[in-house]
């Protein structure tokens, strides 16, 4: 064998080896698909005032269903409705704030009367078949359903509920939300223990990490680390903190939809209040979100 036949066969494996285990990492779905994906979330907030603590206690459990309504070469058209949705808030000075199942809607109760008009209004969403969000339709008459269920008249506590909500359900609110959810994938073929990076921006600020650990049964592992920036403005309240999150989940290579996910995170910085005249109070968040599909 002559040297460059050689140094030929030597350069065709070497690049065969480069390719081999790769994957386009993608969502593959179809028009008319649905997914329903049980999320349980906890949130853990301190203030320290004067030497006195203060914990809130979010706990949040729900059904999301996501239905493709319709494909291009690039995106995906996603309608998403929430389809139970179960809410408890405690206070270490108050104790329950509120405790609601919406779907057993309680007319007499405003709490409940709000997250009741949440269920089964679909949200429409336009994503990049890598998981980026690129447009979330449906937030903002999502709040004002819910303030209209509160059944407030008055301008001052209309206004004042609508900021809140805005934060939580609003088009800007829901599409970081879902962004956490689903952008994870790279624009190039990956394998294992490849890297990539990516970000995104709003009330919550993330630059994320990712590494794919394990292909194997037709599921991929990937992990993630992200450093994170939140800012809350409410005409009560602001909130400004800075943290990390990390993630783990797991990925039906066929769909690329996930079949479970581990968010935790841990964020620090200052809350002030209205009637605090600003003092800057120190505020800590731990959360953990759990995603699972249904199957």
């Amino acid at each position: 064998m002559r040297l460059k036949d050689l140094f030929f066969l030597l350069f065709f494996f070497g690049i065969s080896a480069l390719g081999y285990g790769q994957e386009k990492l993608e969502y593959n779905l179809s028009k008319g698909d649905v997914y329903k994906v049980k999320q349980i979330a906890r949130q853990d907030i301190t203030q320290e005032l004067e030497g006195a603590t203060h914990e809130l206690t979010n706990d949040i459990r729900g059904i999301l269903e996501f239905k493709v309504t319709d494909k291009t070469d690039e995106t995906y058209a996603i309608d998403i409705v929430i389809r139970d949705l179960f809410m408890t808030i405690t206070s270490s000075l108050q104790g329950v704030i509120m405790d609601v199942n919406a779907a057993e809607i309680d007319t007499a109760n405003v709490q409940s009367r709000i997250f009741n008009s949440l269920l089964n209004k679909p949200v429409h969403m336009v994503m990049r078949k890598n998981g980026d969000i690129l447009e979330v339709k449906g937030g903002d008459s999502l709040v004002a359903g819910m303030v209209k269920a509160s059944g407030l008249k008055e301008a001052f506590a209309v206004n004042m509920l609508t900021s809140s909500l805005k934060n939580e359900f609003g088009t800007e609110a829901l599409s970081d939300s879902y962004k956490q959810m689903t952008f994870i994938y790279p624009e190039i073929k990956v394998g294992i223990g490849d890297t990539w990076k990516n970000n995104y921006s709003g009330k919550l600020t993330a630059k994320n990490s990712w590494q794919l650990d394990s292909m194997a049964e037709g599921k991929a592992n990937i992990r993630g680390n992200a450093t994170v920036m939140m800012k809350i403005e409410e005409p009560a309240t602001t909130m400004v903190l800075d943290g990390t999150q990390n993630t783990r989940i797991t990925t039906d290579l066929s769909t690329g939809f996930i079949l479970t996910m581990k968010v935790e995170g841990f964020s620090e910085g200052y809350s002030t209040l209205a009637q605090l005249n600003g003092q800057k109070i120190p505020t800590t968040i731990t959360s953990l979100i759990t995603y699972e599909l249904i199957q």
